[in-house]
């Protein structure tokens, strides 16, 4: 092995944090690239996103996980196994907060990270100083750097994409020694069938109130590349009752189509291809305390 090969760097990093505080656009600002759905709703993220950065000298692949919190069906418990599976394979741990949150971490987060995985190195990100005074950050950084528990206190903004580099170029050099996880020209693991249901569940997110987001998921049942004309892209939007599937669906087939339209856009835009999104909608009775449903729907135990 070259002395070349021997200085590149490659490691895990988990981004981890309360619902809602930023760690999905963080994972889009770094790659430059979208690969996790935002919503302003929280609990968007439900699964494990790996996001893979690759320089020239180095490979720091990011774990975004879904938001720390209390499960409430078996759809929590499986997202709160993806996120600490996630702080298992970490190097480092990005524990993310944001400046209306003040200096006080969630109990989540302390019973979860801090007490199960502090002695990995842990790195504090506070996101969306740019909707403060610049002046009012330096007295929430200095409360949390009190504790000692924090290596590197990094104000961020992940929407503006402001002091983000300096945290990557810190988590490099903390990343082991080691030859690349990944082909270096790709930015995630994930199948394109998942970043398609992915868009589609964030266009229900963006489009709908309440209930109604959380309890939907999305299937994709067709996925045909064409040497010639759009991809054909067939996809179930699974519902827990039958007046969810009439609202979704919505008067003459107008809420649907909507979500079609909408989605369509970003998965061409992800694809780099043209594409036709056919969208259906189906009831799964209580899907997200089913096992079995769970499982078809990639929601597994790890």
């Amino acid at each position: 092995m070259s002395a070349e090969t021997q200085e590149f760097r490659a490691g895990y990093v988990a981004i981890v944090g309360e619902p809602n505080v930023g760690k999905s656009t963080l994972l889009n600002a770094l790659l430059k690239q979208k690969i996790s759905i935002v919503a302003r709703k929280p609990q968007t993220t439900r699964q494990r996103v790996l996001g893979i950065y690759s320089n020239e000298r180095a490979q720091v692949i990011f774990l975004d996980t879904p938001g720390l919190l209390k499960p409430k069906y078996l759809l929590h418990e499986r997202m709160m196994r993806h996120a600490e599976t996630a702080l298992q394979d970490a190097d480092v741990i990005l524990v993310m907060t944001e400046v209306s949150r003040r200096a006080e971490l969630p109990e989540a987060v302390d019973n979860i990270v801090l007490k199960k995985y502090g002695s990995k190195p842990l790195f504090l990100l506070i996101n969306k100083v740019d909707t403060i005074d610049r002046r009012e950050a330096l007295p929430l950084i200095a409360e949390f750097a009190k504790g000692n528990v924090f290596q590197e206190i990094f104000p961020v903004s992940a929407l503006k994409q402001e002091n983000l580099e300096p945290l990557v170029a810190t988590l490099i050099k903390r990343m082991p020694v080691h030859e690349p996880f990944y082909p270096t020209d790709i930015v995630s693991e994930q199948p394109e069938r998942f970043f398609v249901a992915e868009f589609v569940r964030e266009k229900i997110f963006e489009q709908f109130q309440e209930e109604i987001p959380y309890s939907t998921a999305v299937e994709v049942q067709e996925f045909k590349e064409r040497k010639a004309g759009k991809t054909f892209i067939s996809a179930d939007i699974i519902v827990e009752r039958d007046s969810q599937k009439g609202i979704l669906i919505g008067k003459k087939g107008e809420a649907l189509k909507k979500i079609g339209e909408r989605a369509r856009r970003d998965i061409e835009a992800f694809l780099d291809r043209p594409v036709f999104l056919e969208l259906h909608v189906k009831v799964g009775e209580q899907w997200r305390e089913s096992e079995k449903w769970l499982n078809r729907l990639g929601y597994k135990a790890d």
